[in-house]
C-alpha cells in the first residue's frame, strides 16, 4: 500500500492547504497519514464555541477528527508541542512551544513517525512557513534535519539536496548512525502557492476596503510580503473531483474560518479560480534542469 505522511503545525493545516490532495491519495486507496506539530492552543475563540471542552487545543484536536474523517485518513498523530502563536506572540515563549523547541528535538520525533510508518512521500511547510508562521518554519527544518539523521542527506544553502554521510548520530536509534539506510527515501515535497492569485489580491483588496498587509481571521498576514516569497512549483496535482471533501474538512474547523469564508467576494473568487489544482515544490529527489511539471507526487 503507498503511504503519504503530511507533517503541518496546527490543526486546520492539512485542510485549508491541500486538502484535496490528501483527500484523492486517501480515497485512490493510499494510507494518508497527519502529523499534527501543535494542538492548536493560540489565538482566539469564539467563547459560544467552548461549550464542552476543557481549553482551546481539545476543541481544535476535535475539529480535526472531524477533518480527517472527510478527507478519508488513515490516522492523525501528534507531535506534542504547543502553538506559538505569530511571531512576537508571548506564546513563543512558553517553554513547551514548538517555536522553543531545538530544531533536532523535533527533527527526532518526526524521523520517528517516518521510521514506523515508511511513506513513500512526505509532505510539509516551504521554507517560508506559508505565510511567516513561526510553527510552520520549525517544522520545515526539522523535517529536513530528520532526513538528514536518517538518510545522511544535507541540505545546503541554495535548497538543493546532496547525497553523504554527513549526518549526525540519531538518538532514535542508537544503534546506527544512518537508520533505515536500506529503505527507500521517501519523496520530499513542501507545498507552494502560486504567487500569480496572490499578487492580484493584494491589488484588488484595497477596492474591496482590505488591507492586504493585515489579512486574515486575525488580521496578521501579509499578503503582501508574501508574494515575494518564491517558492518554485514543480508537481501539479488535479483535485477538482475533491474540492468537496476540501470544504467539507475546512468547514470542521469552525473555530478558524478561512479567508474564503470571510465574506470577500474578491478572496472567494480568488481562491475558487485556483481550486481545482494544488501544487508544490519537490526537495528530493533533487528537480533535474529540463523536468517537467509532475502530476502525480507518488511519481508514477
Amino acid at each position: 500500500m503507498k503511504t503519504l505522511l503530511a507533517i503541518f503545525a496546527h490543526p486546520d493545516d492539512e485542510s485549508f492547504g491541500i486538502g484535496a490532495t490528501l483527500a484523492k491519495y486517501a480515497h485512490e486507496g493510499a494510507a494518508v497519514y497527519y502529523l499534527c506539530g501543535t494542538r492548536g492552543e493560540s489565538g482566539t475563540v469564539d467563547p459560544a464555541l467552548m461549550r464542552g471542552y476543557t481549553d482551546v487545543g481539545e476543541l481544535r484536536s476535535a475539529e480535526l477528527e472531524c477533518a480527517s474523517r472527510e478527507l478519508g485518513l488513515a490516522g492523525v498523530r501528534y507531535l506534542g508541542f504547543r502553538d506559538s502563536g505569530m511571531p512576537g506572540s508571548p506564546d513563543n515563549r512558553h517553554p513547551n512551544s514548538l517555536f522553543s523547541a531545538s530544531v533536532d528535538a523535533v527533527a527526532e520525533r518526526i524521523a520517528g513517525h517516518i521510521q514506523e510508518l515508511n511513506p513513500g512521500v512526505v509532505i510539509t511547510h516551504d521554507k517560508f512557513g506559508g505565510y511567516g508562521h513561526p510553527d510552520h518554519i520549525k517544522l520545515h527544518h526539522a523535517t529536513l534535519r530528520a532526513y538528514e539523521m536518517l538518510y545522511g542527506i544535507s541540505l545546503n544553502n541554495d535548497g538543493d539536496w546532496t547525497p553523504g554521510n554527513n549526518a549526525q548520530p540519531s538518538t532514535v536509534n542508537q544503534q546506527s548512525t544512518i537508520v533505515n539506510r536500506q529503505l527507500p527515501i521517501p519523496r520530499l515535497y513542501v507545498t507552494a502557492f502560486p504567487k500569480g492569485m496572490l499578487k492580484l489580491a493584494v491589488r484588488l483588496l484595497p477596492l474591496a476596503g482590505q488591507n492586504p498587509r493585515q489579512f486574515g481571521r486575525n488580521k496578521d498576514i501579509d499578503l503582501v510580503t508574501m508574494s515575494t516569497w518564491v517558492v518554485p512549483v514543480t508537481a501539479r496535482v488535479r483535485v477538482s473531483q475533491y474540492a468537496g471533501h476540501k470544504e467539507r474538512a475546512s468547514a470542521c474547523h469552525i473555530s478558524q474560518q478561512p479567508v474564503t469564508r470571510q465574506g470577500n467576494l474578491i478572496a472567494r473568487l480568488l481562491f475558487r479560480r485556483a481550486a481545482g489544482w494544488e501544487s508544490f515544490s519537490r526537495l528530493y529527489p533533487p528537480v533535474k534542469a529540463g523536468e517537467r511539471l509532475e502530476r502525480d507526487l507518488f511519481g508514477a
